[in-house]
């Protein structure tokens, strides 16, 4: 996927100096001692990021963090003190107003905020048009695409319904339907939902999701939710004092903090619902390939201390799992023949996770399975690695690094008969 959107050591003082602001930034000075110091409030400080085609990119932080002043920054409703903000090639900071109008028009679908919003005079279908309109599309037109959307986000029977009428949740759905309707690629969210019930918010959450998985918009996407920022975004950038802490996916984050503040504001997530077995899976230390002769595979269970081994074709097609006591019988009972054929009586079924399975389901398959461990595979069935009770330990408390459990090929568990066929 491209960049859309670059931003590089952007800057926002708000006061009237703020080139001694940022050189006091430079020094080490904090954003309290600046205000105190020099009377400069330091919005954003030194940001960088990038924002690729179709993703959804969170921003996140507590109040004051500069998480609604750097996406205000971005399509320039806050004018910039230093940096770059290049969208789709443009550094859009480089652009007089009439150019900037003209390029908001045909890159940005507008924002939607927190309080909706909307213009209470007018219709679900006049606020939808909206932006249509100002763009000069003629009536027709503007209002078929409208009722398009409106259908798409539920509000179809709701066109000419006034804001008044409408429950909170419906009203938010306007704003995202008018947001849509422009068609641009780029959305920006600024605490959308945050005004919202649990259950409605969530509901929209859920309907976002269903709309980007066939809109595939790119968004800028502002919470101070932990959990909306997870669920949501394929990204999430943690803010504090207008800087970037830091930048990742919700399991490299919850998985590897890079500070005691990153730390603190993940300890109480829910690791299971966050995690997948992608996270935590090992290599497999051997596999049985499907023209390997029975001899030739207890050799492999015993070279390296396992219970039982997976066995796959040549491509890594998960084939099923072979238990080394069943095979060490099987082999004595034969061993009278030169060329031992392989019986599929060996092979049992695997039990099996996709990779993007969350830990909190991949427990539960676990707890289920029969023996041996749970083979990890991906979507077209392609062995990718296993998950072992030790894993799942080590990933359910707090300190566990994904860089350091990934690949080890540890066998912390060689005493438990069920882990040990890896």
């Amino acid at each position: 996927m491209s960049d859309v959107i670059t931003v590089k050591n952007l800057y926002k003082i708000f006061g009237d100096k703020p080139d001694r602001a940022i050189q006091a930034l430079n020094e080490g000075k904090s954003k309290d001692e600046i205000l105190d110091e020099y009377k400069q409030v330091v919005g954003v400080d030194d940001v960088n990021f990038t924002v690729k085609e179709g993703e959804i990119f969170v921003l996140m932080g507590l109040s004051g963090s500069g998480k609604s002043t750097l996406q205000r920054l971005v399509n320039r409703l806050h004018e910039p003190t230093r940096g770059e903000i290049v969208i789709h090639g443009t550094d859009i900071v480089k652009l007089n107003q009439k150019e900037l109008r003209e390029f908001r028009r045909n890159n940005f679908c507008g924002m939607v905020f927190q309080n909706f919003a909307i213009l209470p005079h007018r219709t679900v279908l006049g606020n939808v048009e909206f932006g249509l309109e100002l763009q000069g599309v003629e009536k027709e037109v503007r209002q078929e695409k409208a009722r398009k959307i409106i259908e798409q986000v539920g509000l179809k029977g709701n066109e000419e319904s006034y804001p008044s009428q409408l429950s909170g949740g419906m009203q938010q759905r306007v704003g995202l339907a008018r947001g849509l309707a422009v068609d641009a690629d780029i959305l920006l969210m600024d605490e959308a939902f945050s005004a919202l019930d649990p259950l409605i918010r969530r509901q929209m959450q859920d309907e976002l999701l269903e709309l980007q998985s066939s809109m595939k918009k790119t968004i800028l996407f502002v919470t101070h939710d932990l959990d909306e920022a997870f669920r949501l975004g394929d990204r999430i950038a943690i803010m504090k004092d207008g800087r970037i802490v830091q930048i990742g996916s919700a399991e490299e984050i919850i998985s590897s903090p890079v500070d005691d503040y990153v730390k603190a504001f993940v300890e109480d997530m829910d690791r299971a619902a966050v995690l997948t077995a992608g996270t935590i899976m090992q290599p497999a230390k051997e596999i049985a390939f499907t023209g390997d002769g029975p001899r030739t595979i207890l050799r492999k269970i015993r070279k390296n201390g396992l219970s039982g081994i997976f066995m796959t074709d040549s491509k890594r097609d998960l084939k099923g799992y072979i238990l080394a006591n069943e095979l060490a019988d099987y082999i004595k009972e034969h061993q009278n023949e030169e060329n031992i054929p392989f019986d599929k009586k060996l092979l049992h079924d695997a039990s099996h996770v996709q990779e993007d399975m969350a830990l909190s389901d991949v427990i539960n398959v676990y707890h289920e399975s029969d023996f041996g461990p749970n083979a990890v595979v991906s979507s077209s069935n392609q062995l990718r690695g296993v998950i072992v009770k030790g894993a799942i330990i080590a990933a359910l408390s707090e300190g566990y690094d994904v860089n350091l459990e990934n690949g080890s090929g540890s066998d912390e568990t060689a005493n438990d008969s069920k882990e040990q066929a890896s």
